[in-house]
């Protein structure tokens, strides 16, 4: 394996149906992404476990068990971003799989340099969120604190003013990054998902706002830490200190 092998994004394929994965297979290798095709659920979920991919790409019919539930558990025990590409097409599918921690939502049929720009821009959102803003201190600090609670941005842990620690999916923890490394500013959608043109029809980030306010016990219908500012964006009004 070359060097540029061994550095380039690791992708896993989870679809039952051979062609269907030859094809996304061939379409990331043409741009540079490494990647494995995957039959089942539970093969998923151990390879996941044991090479901590970049993305994986999950089809939710699987022969072995539901998609969605693959999803969860992957977020609860090797969380990492993901995309859902199924033949449902169903915004109840699509909602409850954002909640779940997905990045994106893409229905087959599909057209592969999509796919493609679609993996590149979760990627590429990752890649921005957890590249640190240049430290004050020339001590990196990792460990952010606001109110009682501290988000250790190295290990993506968040931890409770009891000590208890809050489980986040890798695009909570990575929305999380962005607002406290900018408290008391309004960011736009745009900012918040690392893009430049987001569909305005488009309420993946509200859904993820919406799951972070409940994981900080923020009130949703009145929220004290990530404020709303309509027609705008959103807040985080918080003091943030860092240690």
């Amino acid at each position: 394996m070359t060097e540029h092998e061994i550095s380039s994004p690791l992708i896993l394929v989870l679809e039952d149906e051979p062609d269907i994965a030859n094809l996304i297979c061939s379409a990331l290798a043409g741009y540079g992404f490494r990647s494995e095709p995957i039959r089942t659920g539970r093969e998923l979920l151990a390879r996941a476990r044991q090479c901590s991919p970049d993305l994986v790409i999950v089809d939710l019919g699987l022969p072995d068990m539901d998609g969605m539930q693959v999803v969860r558990e992957l977020q609860d025990g090797a969380p990492c971003a993901v995309l859902i590409l199924t033949g449902r097409n169903d915004v109840t599918d699509r909602v409850l799989g954002l909640e779940l921690g997905a990045d994106d939502y893409i229905v087959k049929p599909f057209e592969p340099r999509e796919l493609v720009a679609r993996v590149r821009s979760i990627l590429r959102r990752y890649t921005r969120s957890a590249a640190p803003e240049a430290p004050a201190d020339p001590v990196e600090r990792t460990v952010a604190r606001f109110g009682d609670w501290r988000f250790d941005t190295s290990r993506h842990a968040l931890i409770k003013p009891d000590g208890e620690e809050v489980p986040l999916s890798s695009s909570e923890a990575a929305l999380l990054m962005t607002l406290v490394r900018r408290p008391n500013k309004i960011l736009s959608r745009e900012q918040l998902l690392g893009e430049r043109d987001v569909d305005p029809f488009d309420r993946s980030i509200d859904v993820r706002i919406s799951r972070l306010r409940r994981k900080l016990d923020d009130d949703p219908h009145s929220p004290k830490l990530i404020k709303t500012v309509y027609g705008a964006g959103y807040l985080f009004s918080a003091q943030v200190s860092w240690e």
